[in-house]
């Protein structure tokens, strides 16, 4: 079974890591990888392949930057060629980037079957390109992987028929489980910033509708500022934040209490986010991640695509411009929360795609 894997941003380097091993170790397949370049930074790339000892890609295509028509228009036309070369049994992609949709466009305009790995996840809000891009790529890929029982529904109620989706659980948690004592073992993160465990917030701050208009970036720093003069926050400053800030001038204006660092590679993101008291994001991913650690989460957005941790208070949304950010953070550290619930399967995510693929062949 020949699998074309289609990546390009960091979470799905991580959940590429887990399936990637399972494609090998419980199909015996052979994979051709193709990062797109959409994120270029190296501390956001490479860093993640040489950490949970991935082989590099096969192909890099190098495309980032511009418009989402340009960008996702190269990689279509790049992904399609190498297709027609490398004639796969399946194309693989995860999450909802513009490689994403590249891919599973190019693999059904081939009539190459196609399967998505994070399928059904919806936010309901339409403005954001990634729920444009989770749609279509749901409604056009051959096999969807599920991570929970509320994307399986939702893909049911979209006309989607049963024997396309599969609940196959969430294969972050995979990676946590393979990967979590390995950060222990490996990073110096809290060694190297001085950090005593539990004793600072992780926060991590990029979508576009967040930090690239200067009144909400603003507020969202005032907040973060506020929570700061208790609680030391740790904020491992993403490119496109980083270059707002700078444009915006709000760099010379943080709180003392906010300290700036550069992206850092997935062990010690695992680190950071085991240790510290509460995690405060605008990342779908991490939302999952501090879950897994058993760290109660604030999510500065309107929406969440990960419904099923508000209910039991998990994760709480902090609306940009509406919700108190330190009110929040407050309630998260004050509740009490039953860590043992299980939301997202049993750690065998990556198994269930993996045998999934190879018995769809035959």
């Amino acid at each position: 079974m020949r699998i074309f894997t289609v990546i390009g941003a960091r979470p799905q380097f991580v959940k590429a890591a887990v399936v990637s091993r399972a494609l090998i170790q419980k199909a015996e397949a052979s994979e051709f990888m193709v990062h797109t370049g959409q994120h270029f930074d190296e501390n956001m790339s490479k860093v993640f392949f040489d950490e949970m000892e991935i082989s590099p890609p096969a192909a890099n295509l190098g495309i980032s930057g511009g418009g989402h028509g340009s960008m996702t228009g190269q990689m279509l036309i790049r992904i399609e060629e190498m297709l027609v070369e490398q004639k796969p049994d399946w194309v693989l992609v995860y999450g909802d980037t513009n490689s994403t949709l590249a891919g599973a466009l190019a693999a059904s305009k081939l009539n190459i079957p196609c399967a998505h790995v994070e399928a059904g996840l919806r936010s309901d809000n339409r403005r954001m390109p990634e729920e444009i891009n989770r749609i279509l790529v749901d409604h056009s890929c051959d096999l969807l992987f599920a991570p929970t029982e509320v994307a399986f529904e939702r893909l049911e109620k979209e006309g989607i028929g049963r024997d396309r989706i599969i609940r196959t659980g969430d294969v972050m948690l995979d990676a946590a489980l393979l990967f979590g004592e390995r950060a222990k073992e490996r990073s110096t993160i809290l060694e190297n910033l001085g950090l005593q465990e539990k004793g600072f917030a992780l926060c991590t701050l990029h979508r576009a509708e967040n930090v690239d208009s200067k009144e909400i970036l603003q507020g969202l720093m005032e907040g973060l500022g506020e929570v700061a003069r208790s609680l030391p926050i740790i904020l491992p400053l993403h490119p496109r934040t980083k270059s707002r800030m700078e444009q915006f001038g709000l760099s010379d204006s943080l709180h003392d209490g906010i300290r700036l660092i550069e992206p850092v590679g997935y062990l010690d993101v695992l680190r950071l986010e085991s240790s510290s008291s509460v995690v405060i994001t605008d990342s779908g991913g991490m939302q999952k991640e501090a879950f897994f650690q058993k760290v109660p989460c604030v999510t500065l957005r309107t929406e969440t695509e990960w419904i099923e941790l508000l209910p039991g208070g998990y994760n709480r949304l902090a609306r940009p411009m509406v919700d108190s950010i330190p009110c929040k953070v407050e309630e998260a550290l004050s509740a009490e929360l039953d860590w043992a619930v299980e939301l997202y399967g049993d750690g065998h995510s990556s198994d269930a795609i993996a045998l999934c693929l190879k018995n769809a062949l035959k």
